[in-house]
């Protein structure tokens, strides 16, 4: 059995390679993109940059939160920002053109896991510049604000992050999932990243229901300021936790949805 698992483990790393390279490949052709991307995103940053010097130039504290640590929010949330640049929204768009043009059928008929297929099939290179932004403003800020190198540090910060990609994967494949009852549902997934953009401040920032809401709800305390305060090795062990419970919740409810979502899909041979 260990055998047979280890087999199909490397066959999807080597379909996944695969699909990459290609996907690089072609993408490589428009190079053009590439700076229209770093404009973009340093456009971007620039503004949130802006807004929080507003507030903190005025004297006041978000949530007790200082300037520097305040910055490594919000490079936790640029760096998702490039995640989902770079691979959720090249990937699960499409998903509503397989359903719409019946090629969803092709996807189920091949020799290897559907939902696999649909979240890595292509990956965009023009999300890059914010993952590399992001991870550079969260060093700065972390160094900054006295954060600790620890390796113990690193790892748990590590952790944290990988766990907000999972919770913000999640989050779009469900959304993206609907799309076999309802065609337009990619109007909520820009709602869904409306929404996501208050993770760029510390969720403490908030009134009680919103933080609430936030937290319970819509994951964003998660997502972001949880990774921040492992990488300012001031998280709390409970948290920690909870962040990984809510990650594996996530990928385990996409999973089941995905399935239940397929005994609804109508073949286009049908």
């Amino acid at each position: 059995m260990g055998s047979a698992r280890g087999s199909g483990l490397r066959r999807h790393l080597i379909t996944l390679r695969r699909f990459w390279g290609t996907a690089l490949a072609g993408q490589m052709e428009y190079q053009l993109n590439l700076l229209i991307e770093l404009l973009a995103m340093a456009g971007n940053m620039a503004g949130s940059v802006f807004v929080l010097s507003l507030v903190y130039g005025q004297g006041h504290r978000l949530g007790g939160w200082s300037w520097e640590q305040a910055l490594v929010v919000l490079g936790v949330s640029t760096l998702l920002d490039g995640v989902a640049s770079t691979l959720l929204r090249p990937n699960l768009s499409t998903l509503v053109t397989h359903v719409q043009q019946g090629t969803l059928d092709f996807v189920l008929l091949k020799p290897i896991d559907s939902q696999f297929w649909i979240s890595t099939r292509t990956v965009s290179p023009w999300g890059l510049p914010e993952i590399g932004a992001g991870l550079a403003l969260i060093v700065w800020a972390a160094r900054r604000a006295g954060a600790s190198a620890e390796p113990a540090t690193l790892t748990t910060a590590a952790l944290m992050l990988l766990a907000s990609v999972a919770i913000l994967y999640s989050l779009w494949f469900l959304i993206a999932t609907t799309t076999i009852w309802f065609v337009k549902t990619w109007n909520a997934t820009e709602v869904l990243r409306a929404a996501l953009a208050a993770g760029r401040y510390p969720i403490t920032a908030y009134p009680g229901g919103l933080r609430t809401f936030f937290t319970l709800v819509l994951p964003v305390a998660f997502l972001t300021t949880v990774p921040a305060e492992a990488i300012l090795g001031r998280a709390a062990g409970s948290w920690l936790l909870l962040s990984v419970a809510v990650a594996g919740a996530g990928l385990l409810l996409c999973r089941g949805f995905w399935r239940f979502a397929l005994r609804f899909y109508t073949s286009a041979s049908s």
